[in-house]
């Protein structure tokens, strides 16, 4: 019942005047937070040299033009008398709704009911969702592992993962897009499609009815959260809500059979635990198991959750799921994301094949994370989504161009990689009054070797959102790359500090102490990246090689060998290893590296040139 009181948004979080959030800033600004979903034809016009905004907008609320484009022609066929007025499908309209199919409306939708980046004003004259703007992918702050909705992410992501989508069930098959309302109430809604004599029975639920006697779930205090026969609700199993802004509920679209399995196994939630808050998931899931049989298909859930924790037994898996055109695109193109920790010759592949894929969200994951060893090779590729008819695609594929020194571009290339490039940065200073519009201008410019406008953005970036991490990592790496190491320690140690699980941060800490030769202190940052990031070679084999400048020869053999076994073929780990037993006189250990060393590179003269040295009794000049 509403109470008519107010309210603190965030009760549980103190919100500062350099929080983003704090209402003199940018969250709650309604020229960029609000205004483009809750007016019509808005043109944001924010201008990022004065910082302001010249914002326009023809209607304040969501008027027909907002969904059916600019009416004038429409507008005109009307008013024609009847029987001058010509016969026409669409009634002059920009976009007919009618007819439209689910993946058509869905997208029409989207704009205002997704997580996403805009990439401009919207115009309703755009062919793809992805030429105005980039969905969110399954991201952890964003989606529980499983896919479930965490953070407040507008439906889009939630049900396009759902049978419903897939089977061409369509935004207005349940709700009414005039009244806003719901075209039936309760399982009448459902039982639109879903036959009642199978599922609305008890036999199917297992619940009370409403009217039946029983006792409602209630909370510690005796609060009652779920009356007799709420279980008896499809959307209480199939939907389940979580509350955003406090009070708003907000109900998950993927319409997925409660798995309290999964909970056990991924730490996820699940509808039964959601109601039966004294129980475990264990006893849901052997309730589950007593109704329905012990069967449980698999799920991309412990996919997606071996990928986010980084483990090597969920590779093949990743490529499997990011090929495979059955599951849904915005889980395969999440596991495309994902494979970019696991780096060699069957993600390369798996990313060049992206690259055809008929839709544009995977095609732009791929160009964003597309790592080919060759360089000439990873040119070509991005070279050639220059060519993309989609924006989000050719625009990454031109800011993946700028990392190549050379890639050597024909003049028809050269056109479309400036005009591409041209879209990326008006693209971004579109969204440059957010912190993430100025930093992605601030890699922009590093990438462009324009180090004072990068510095310039990034600090913008900063100034906007204090909180935003990844603004001040990566101004702390390009003044590391000037020379102004002072300031990038500052900057490193402040995000370590508030983002202790960030161990990519430590790790750079840890090689930018060294580097500084604080050697103590960066063995501290990177023994805690190790630990964090157990399956980087690369962090071993640093740390092995800090340690030995420490004297703690055992504690370097340990991580060098760590090294060595995640990368055995890694001719830098094995040398490394070699050359620690020759300087500590233990002749048979590095005499089987450096067997080793040739078995795997023969055509490598280091494994031999140390065999040779050993022979003679003397160390290899490690030049």
């Amino acid at each position: 019942m509403p109470q008519k009181r107010w309210y603190h948004l965030y009760p549980d979080r103190p919100i500062g005047v350099r929080d983003w959030l704090h209402w003199t800033n940018a969250g709650q600004n309604w020229n960029g937070m609000c205004a483009e979903c809750h007016s019509t034809n808005l043109k944001k016009n924010y201008d990022i040299e004065s910082d302001s905004y010249n914002t326009t907008w023809s209607e304040i609320d969501v008027s027909c033009e907002a969904c059916h484009g600019p009416g004038s022609r429409h507008v005109e066929w009307a008013e024609l008398p009847d029987m001058a007025r010509p016969q026409s499908a669409d009634y002059k309209l920009v976009v007919q709704a009618k007819g439209m199919d689910s993946h058509q409306q869905v997208e029409l939708c989207a704009p205002c009911h997704a997580r996403r980046a805009i990439l401009g004003d919207y115009t309703h004259a755009e062919p793809d969702l992805l030429d105005s703007m980039l969905p969110s992918l399954l991201a952890p702050e964003l989606y529980f592992t499983d896919g479930q909705i965490l953070d407040e992410v507008y439906v889009y992501g939630s049900f396009t993962q759902s049978k419903m989508y897939s089977r061409n069930v369509r935004c207005s098959d349940c709700h009414d897009v005039h009244s806003v309302e719901r075209v039936k109430e309760g399982n009448a809604l459902c039982l639109q499609c879903h036959r009642a004599s199978i599922y609305d029975t008890k036999a199917h639920h297992f619940h009370k009815q409403r009217g039946e006697k029983g006792e409602p779930i209630k909370s510690a205090d005796g609060k009652v959260l779920f009356d007799v026969g709420s279980g008896a609700e499809c959307v209480q199993c199939h939907m389940p809500e979580r509350p955003y802004m406090v009070i708003d509920y907000r109900a998950d679209h993927s319409f997925r059979i409660p798995r309290p399995d999964l909970s056990i196994k991924l730490n996820t939630p699940n509808a039964c635990n959601r109601c039966h808050i004294d129980k475990a998931d264990q006893w849901s899931d052997e309730t589950i198991t007593k109704w329905y049989g012990p069967g449980r298909k698999a799920h991309y859930g412990t996919v997606l959750d071996g990928g986010r924790h980084g483990s090597a037994q969920v590779y093949e898996d990743l490529i499997k799921l990011a090929g495979d055109p059955l599951y849904p695109v915005l889980v395969r193109s999440t596991a495309l994301s994902l494979l970019a920790a696991y780096p060699g010759e069957e993600s390369s592949h798996a990313y060049e094949l992206a690259l055809m894929d008929d839709d544009a969200l995977i095609r732009r994951t791929a160009v964003d994370h597309l790592n080919v060893s060759d360089s000439k090779r990873q040119a070509e590729l991005l070279a050639s989504m220059l060519y993309d008819p989609v924006k989000a695609v050719r625009i990454e594929a031109a800011r993946r161009m700028t990392e190549i020194a050379d890639p050597q571009l024909d003049e028809t290339q050269e056109r479309l990689f400036q005009d591409s490039l041209t879209e990326y940065q008006k693209a971004m200073e579109y969204s440059a009054d957010f912190a993430f519009g100025r930093y992605n201008l601030g890699n922009h410019y590093a990438a462009m070797r324009q180090p004072e406008k990068a510095v310039e953005n990034y600090r913008a970036a900063i100034k906007i959102d204090n909180l935003f991490y990844p603004a001040k990592v990566n101004l702390a790496m390009l003044y590391n790359r000037i020379g102004e190491n002072d300031k990038a320690e500052t900057l490193l140690l402040e995000v370590a500090t508030s983002h202790p699980e960030m161990y990519e941060v430590r790790y750079s800490l840890g090689l930018l102490l060294a580097e500084k030769r604080k050697y103590a202190e960066a063995a501290k940052y990177l023994i805690q990246a190790a630990e964090g990031m157990p399956q980087r070679a690369r962090i071993h084999y640093n740390l092995g090689l800090l340690l030995q400048h420490l004297n703690e020869d055992s504690n370097a053999e340990t991580y060098l060998l760590r090294a060595k076994a995640l990368e055995p073929d890694n001719l830098n780990y094995l040398y490394a290893l070699a050359d620690f037993y020759l300087k500590r006189r233990k002749i048979n250990a590095a005499r089987s590296i450096a067997k080793e060393m040739v078995a795997r590179h023969p055509n490598q003269r280091i494994g031999h040139d140390i065999l040779i040295l050993i022979d003679k009794n003397a160390e290899p000049n490690p030049n």
